[in-house]
């Protein structure tokens, strides 16, 4: 009966574990710019980013990978994105294949760090959607709430599961 008891709970905890995993690994990431990856764009397409990014959906937790050569990309905000300014930067990286992680909802902004690339064109603004499990007031309130790559709802389920689990054993 013991042995049986065991089995049991061992099926119960690897359950837990496999839905948590799954869970985190929901994330997805994307290259920015697709096959061209991070260039500047031709004269006639200086939207080009803009185009690319609005087309995706992000959600925290994603990353989004810049391939490039003799480039770099920079992390600005607004101000600086609308101005190609980029002597402020919140992120700097010039190593040909930078993953950055969207962290938080909101807006991202990034410009090209190379000596008149902004100006053609080579900027991007990226949109990560609200979580949906937040509370409504984070949601409208403008600032950046640090979210949990796993859901309240999948917290709650474990916790629900855990206790389950505690009861059982005792």
């Amino acid at each position: 009966m013991a042995s049986s008891r065991s089995t049991s709970l061992l099926v119960l905890l690897f359950a837990i574990f496999s839905t948590l995993l799954c869970f985190s690994l929901a994330s997805n990431e994307f290259q920015v710019g697709g096959s061209k990856g991070w260039i500047v764009p031709p004269a006639n397409d200086t939207n080009f980013y803009n185009d690319w990014a609005s087309r995706n959906r992000f959600h925290v937790g994603d990353t989004i990978r810049f391939k490039y050569k003799k480039d770099s990309v920079m992390e600005v905000g607004e101000a600086d994105y609308t101005h190609c300014n980029a002597t402020h930067p919140t992120l700097f990286s010039n190593n040909g294949n930078t993953v950055f992680k969207l962290d938080h909802s909101g807006t991202f902004y990034f410009i090209s760090g190379a000596s008149g690339h902004c100006e053609k064109g080579q900027k991007m603004i990226v949109r990560v959607m609200v979580d949906e499990s937040l509370p409504q007031h984070a949601k409208s309130s403008g600032y950046h709430v640090p979210v949990s790559p796993i859901g309240v709802s999948q917290l709650l389920f474990l916790q629900f599961v855990l206790t389950c689990v505690a009861s059982y054993v005792v």
